[in-house]
């Protein structure tokens, strides 16, 4: 049943049109007639979740399949969060409003160590027990799927690198992609259902399916490793593989403006370059184009149903796409009428060339992030990086001829073998980099550099290496002194106690489910969050020593694993090199590296001795090629189980047609008449503006734009409406660049408008008409005000008269530069009545129609003055409950 939420979503709330449900493209399955009941459960905040590519992507599958339905609900705002918990209202999913309780299966996406926090808050909130112990007693241990609590269920980077340290808190978890992994479980899922199966009947079944891992049918040994507890599920459970499907990317426009408040599409997945401290790289494996055609109809489509006038093409490596110059600029081509730009992640500064600078360039150009991650050569072949610094020279000086002023760059410090001279490098290769991108007539090249720590990561060559937070701040400490000498440069540190927070977590075995249990009763959530990080850190802390581990964490601190215990500084890294690397790895006992790791269960496909044998590749600063473009480098992914690498040609580029030009042109002015009604009056003004410019561009029709580097659509609201009030009298002018019929014009707009936003009337007028906005003279509101004390109809019809009588009612307004003016609200005052008189057991209510000034110089009366008004002549407190702006007036 519904969760009555309507009185908690409110716009007291912080933006409260997360929680509505209501976005472009969202699927609303009949509840009744699914057989299975998903919640993809995003643990962030709802800007974070809706624009997450794999929740959009997971959504749109499941709700693809028959029988089978998918709901979302994401992390609440600590105000709503605190509305829940005094009601003691369960968390719901944002379009049925049904408690999650109500669902069969609750997927949580967990891909940060110190992200289960978050998962914590998310069921506590929801009234389902925290531990898959707690749930199967409060069940009963026989109970099928319709007992009362759903299938709990994680997954995402961390918890298919390492899901020991959260594996008590879930029922499974689902390793690698989901993209055919989760309809195979809704398929067992229906299958368990119709046959009444126990709930550990269920999960046995659910176990036989390769990437499903259920922690309570495995036992953590003394170790720290982890092994079957029963003989009828696998020793190692088997990381699964999907080939991506770009269709399934298209989905859920919001109406609140997200994190990443565009169209992304995945042109690649998985990425073979083998940078040995990097997770991701390690866990996509192999390396999976997707057809470049496939991706430009998708743009295309994706782009038409949307109506963003941005995109992103996504890969852990997009430069190693190599259609990706042929498919920027192709759809540069289709779409340059549009004003639609093109974003791109992180990229390979050796591929940069100008035919990727062509397709990024434009009326709106994006910035740009390069990762070399190390100063010197050396260390960027320790990391095999793949990088050379005439490759690095080569990219930057392209970015900076194709008009880029600004870069980003990432670098890393504390990566193993890691010297004083290497750090200093850093500052090094940057001042370098300004040096040779000067010019007569332009800027000096500006750099906003993000320095991060090095954390181990399961599943990587770097796993066995840490390095201590002392060294760690030494090391930071040395750049900002030498960073403090160059000049535009913008440096951001990692914080260095989050850092071991994340080895520790990251690299721990099922002792830490307490840990995270107890971090999160002691406040900690929200822990990426840069606000958040004194009270995440006091509360792990204080977790990890209530349970007895601070000194597994000292261990962590200090430098558990470091390779290098006695690096001498004062070596050469160029002459003494190999000498140094030999020393470092005949001082690590080989024991260590064959030491169980709690993560050894999971079959990521490649084999640990490879890692091994990289490390000590990585200790010679050998390199190894990318094997999507050269050799094999027998890691032990490809095969049948995770299949190969699939390397796609690229198409010939198209010739360039031109960069948008902005139609200035005005040839026809139309005036909307709408209202804002229901869930869109918790939609503010600026995601409005932003909700028309959407729905002109999905209706096709002929907007003209403003001039200047960062053309906008002529489309002019005449005035904001207060968050959360409902109106029947809004204003836009919207002008078009070529003439079309009113009618067909209003056919188009309603056609893509959301339901809750009504188009009462459109009409043309002249050019040369002044805009809404000037033309504003006055307001007509219907309020809804409640005494809080018991009042009858004639009290109220008597301070209607005395507010009318009167001549003078002053007013203590205060400017926004902060000084304080008495004004006559009466002056401002022309129509006053009551409208309608009720009583409910508590209070007193009417609905008042006034008129009132609405002139754009500050000549105006809000609603809440009229509150003012009406304390003054009736000497009690009046409470605003809600406003209706029934008109708005204009002037001849």
């Amino acid at each position: 049943m519904a969760v009555a939420v309507e009185k908690l979503i409110t716009s007291d709330i912080l933006k409260p049109g997360r929680y509505l449900g209501n976005e472009r493209l969202a699927v609303h399955k009949p509840w009744d007639t699914a057989a299975v009941r998903w919640v993809l459960t995003y643990p962030e905040v709802y800007e974070v979740g809706a624009s997450n590519l794999g929740h959009i992507i997971l959504y749109n599958i499941l709700n693809a399949q028959p029988r089978q339905l998918c709901d979302r609900a994401y992390l609440p705002g600590k105000d709503l969060a605190a509305k829940l918990r005094e009601t003691n209202t369960p968390l719901f999913a944002v379009e049925s409003k049904r408690s999650l309780t109500e669902f069969d299966i609750l997927g949580f996406s967990l891909s940060y160590e110190l992200g289960a926090t978050n998962i914590l808050e998310m069921l506590d909130l929801a009234g389902i027990p925290l531990t898959w112990k707690e749930r199967q007693k409060a069940g009963g241990e026989f109970t099928n799927l319709q007992s009362q609590f759903p299938l709990i269920f994680a997954g995402g980077q961390t918890a298919t690198s390492n899901p020991e340290p959260y594996a008590d808190f879930f029922d499974f978890i689902a390793l690698g992609d989901g993209e055919e992994l989760l309809p195979e479980i809704g398929l067992v899922l229906e299958e368990g259902k119709q046959a009444g199966l126990s709930r550990e009947h269920l999960l046995l079944d659910l176990a036989q399916i390769p990437g499903v891992y259920v922690p309570q049918f495995y036992d953590m040994a003394e170790d720290g490793s982890v092994h079957p507890s029963r003989l009828d599920v696998p020793k190692r459970i088997l990381r699964r593989v999907a080939t991506p499907i770009p269709a399934y990317s298209i989905g859920l426009v919001p109406y609140v403006e997200t994190v990443h408040d565009r169209l992304t599409i995945e042109i690649r997945r998985g990425c073979t370059r083998g940078c040995r401290f990097c997770q991701p790289g390690m866990l996509t494996r192999p390396a999976r184009d997707v057809e470049p055609d496939q991706v430009v109809e998708a743009i295309e489509q994706g782009m038409r149903a949307t109506g963003y006038n941005e995109f992103s093409l996504l890969s852990l490596s997009c430069s190693d796409y190599l259609s990706l110059p042929a498919v920027g600029m192709e759809i540069k081509n289709r779409l340059k009428n549009e004003n639609i730009s093109l974003t791109l992640p992180s990229q390979r500064v050796d591929r940069f060339d100008e035919n990727i600078a062509n397709i990024l360039g434009g009326t709106r150009q994006g910035g740009l992030t390069f990762a070399p991650e190390a100063g010197t050569q050396r260390m960027r072949d320790i990391v095999n990086k793949g990088l050379t610094n005439e490759e690095l020279l080569r990219g930057v000086k392209t970015a900076w001829e194709q008009g880029w002023d600004k870069i980003k760059l990432y670098f890393m410090i504390g990566l193993p073998g890691e010297t004083d001279v290497d750090v200093l490098g850093i500052a090094e290769t940057v001042s370098w980099l300004q040096r040779e991108c000067r010019g007569k007539g332009r800027k000096p090249l500006n750099f906003n550099l993000t320095i991060s720590n090095f954390t181990p990561k399961p599943h990587t060559p770097f796993q066995w290496h840490s390095v201590s937070t002392t060294e760690f701040k030494r090391k930071q400490n040395l750049l900002r002194q030498e960073f403090r000498r160059i000049k535009g440069v913008k440096v951001n540190f990692t914080d260095v106690r989050i850092s071991a927070m994340e080895d520790f977590v990251g690299r721990g075995d099922r002792n830490l489910s307490k840990v995270v249990r107890r971090a999160w009763e002691l406040g900690a959530g929200m822990d990426s969050w840069y606000e958040n990080l004194d009270q995440a850190f006091s509360a792990w802390g204080s977790a990890i020593a209530q349970a007895d581990l601070d000194w597994k964490y000292r261990q962590v601190e200090n430098g558990e694993w470091n390779l290098f215990h006695a690096q001498d500084q004062t070596k050469s890294p160029d002459a003494e090199n190999t000498q140094f690397c030999t020393d470092a790895i005949n001082r690590v006992s080989p024991h260590s590296l064959d030491t169980p790791l709690p993560w050894d269960h999971i079959d990521t496909g490649i084999d640990k001795k490879w890692l091994k044998e990289d490390l000590q590749r990585a200790l010679e600063a050998a390199i190894v090629p990318d094997c999507s473009f050269e050799g094999c480098s027998h890691c032990g992914v490809c095969g049948t189980d995770f299949g190969h690498n699939v390397v796609i040609e690229s198409p010939a580029i198209p010739k360039f047609a031109g960069e948008f030009v902005p139609n200035t042109t005005k040839v026809q002015r139309l005036r909307v008449w709408f209202g804002k009604q229901g869930n869109m009056a918790l939609v503010s003004h600026l995601d409005l503006i932003r909700l028309f410019d959407r729905v002109v561009r999905r209706a096709g029709l002929p907007i003209a734009f403003t001039g200047g580097f960062h053309p906008m659509p002529r489309i002019s609201v005449a005035t904001a409406l207060a968050l959360g009030a409902t109106s029947s009298g809004e204003i836009a002018d919207f002008e078009l660049t070529v003439p079309v019929a009113v009618d067909t014009f209003r056919e188009q707009l309603v056609r893509e408008m959301p339901t809750d936003i009504f188009i009462y009337n459109v009409e043309q007028i002249d050019l040369k008409t002044p805009a809404a906005t000037q033309l504003l003279e006055t307001a007509e509101y219907l309020i809804t005000v409640a005494a809080l004390e018991e009042v009858t109809p004639i009290q109220w019809q008597e301070w209607i008269d005395t507010i009318k009588a009167k001549d003078e009612l002053w007013y203590e307004h205060t400017t926004k530069s902060g000084k304080s003016q008495l004004i006559n609200l009466r002056d401002r005052l022309f129509e006053l009545e009551l409208v309608e008189n009720y009583k409910t057991i508590a209070e007193s209510i009417s609905v008042i129609r006034y008129v009132g000034s609405y002139r754009q110089d500050g000549f105006l009366l809000r609603p809440e003055q009229i509150l003012f008004m009406l304390g003054m002549v009736a000497s009690g407190e009046f409470q605003l409950l809600h406003i209706h702006r029934n008109r708005l007036i204009l002037g001849v």
